[in-house]
């Protein structure tokens, strides 16, 4: 979120040179991707992130869609306030961090909660590039648990014989136990959340 906020705050600035292109670089990374061998190739090679920490990071460290959101909201907010700030001798980096920041406290929570999400849910990095079993994502762990109890309940309809009663593996309860894994979090991070998103819901429509 830090990084889409630096690179969508510029893109905001009409006398930014070559801001057009940037925007379009940006949005053609929306319409088009390399597909999944290029990218595997890109970071396993030339990269030399894989079965790393740094496979959950680099790749998805910018989102377009969110730069776009963040950049959009920056836009909203009056050019009067940047232009007194300048006056007043602060850069942009003082504008940036002091007033364009806590001002966008609605559009910055949305997308660090969007951003959570998406990361606490992901599994598919590790399916990719990690061998590593200490670097497994929690979501790929309980992958990797559930679909390990799905086959020993298949070896027990089978008439194949096993020293172990498999009957007693509580796979209902631990299906159970993942969901609150999965949906634990999200549901006590967003009320911290949730008047951000009351703000920015009503942000405009009453004017003073």
């Amino acid at each position: 979120v830090f990084f889409m906020s630096l690179l969508a705050y510029p893109l905001t600035k009409t006398d930014l040179k070559g801001r057009n292109v940037i925007n379009f670089y940006i949005y053609f990374t929306m319409l088009f991707g390399g597909g999944l061998v290029p990218e595997y190739i890109l970071n396993t090679q030339y990269l030399h992130i894989g079965n790393t920490i740094w496979v959950y990071i680099l790749p998805g460290l910018i989102s377009p869609w969110y730069t776009f959101m963040i950049r959009t909201f920056f836009k909203d907010i009056p050019n009067e306030i940047c232009e007194s700030a300048l006056i007043d001798g602060a850069g942009e980096y003082m504008i940036f961090f002091k007033m364009i920041i806590p001002l966008s406290k609605p559009v910055i929570a949305a997308v660090s909660l969007f951003t959570f999400l998406a990361r606490w849910n992901s599994w598919y990095p590790s399916l990719l590039y990690i061998d590593n079993p200490k670097l497994y994502s929690l979501q790929y762990l309980l992958q990797i648990m559930l679909k390990n109890i799905e086959s020993m309940l298949d070896v027990s309809n089978s008439n194949v014989a096993v020293d172990v009663n498999l009957a007693n593996i509580p796979a209902e309860t631990v299906r159970m136990a993942m969901a609150v894994l999965v949906a634990g979090p999200a549901l006590v991070i967003f009320p911290f959340f949730q008047k951000y998103f009351v703000k920015g819901l009503t942000v405009g429509s009453v004017k003073g």
